[in-house]
């Protein structure tokens, strides 16, 4: 089977350009601290406090560009340590989800839903998904032979558009527990 590159997604913040005024100033703009794998996408300088009924988390980074929505990127270590419940999502899905407050150098802004622990997934452009055999929605095993923690972890994603790169994004939480260090490869499986 395809063998993929395996990225480990950090607790992130995803804004509108109207929240984005309201924490940061009327006319802010996301500028760019790291391009991230994905093209287009990039780690911003721009930080922001998350806060939940527990506690906060500060200095948590939005990447850019803005979107539609709000949407919070969390691992469960992260939900539970501010007192937010973990609902398992692909990224867009915040229907129903928990809500928190977001913290900026100009104001704050408290978003209903939009609170969410990522699914595992795989973002894969459309000539390999074809050549492995997989299509967009498509569910999959992925092996990962790391040293003294091999694991294979199960419901990942397929998520296929011409403008992905091919890079599978698991959390903290999913990282830490397989010693997943730069540059891992992992081998997807159709079924186990």
């Amino acid at each position: 089977m395809a063998e993929i590159l395996i990225e480990t997604s950090a607790r992130h913040v995803h804004v509108t350009q109207e929240t984005l005024e309201a924490l940061f100033g009327k006319g802010a703009q996301l500028t760019v601290k790291k391009e991230l794998s994905q093209p287009g996408q990039f780690a911003s300088e721009q930080r922001v406090t998350i806060v939940g009924p527990k506690k906060e988390l500060a200095n948590v980074s939005i990447l850019g560009p803005c979107r539609n929505a709000d949407q919070v990127e969390l691992s469960a270590t992260d939900a539970r340590s501010i007192g937010v419940d973990i609902v398992i999502r692909e990224s867009g899905d915040t229907a129903g989800s928990p809500g928190c407050t977001l913290k900026g150098p100009a104001g704050e802004v408290t978003i209903k839903e939009g609170v969410i622990v990522a699914k595992r997934h795989i973002h894969l452009c459309p000539e390999t998904a074809e050549k492995i055999g997989l299509k967009n929605k498509d569910t999959v095993w992925v092996k990962c032979n790391t040293n003294g923690r091999a694991a294979v972890l199960g419901d990942v994603v397929v998520r296929v558009n011409e403008q992905f790169c091919d890079a599978m994004h698991i959390d903290t939480d999913e990282s830490n527990a397989i010693g997943a260090t730069p540059g891992l490869m992992g081998e997807i499986l159709k079924s186990l």
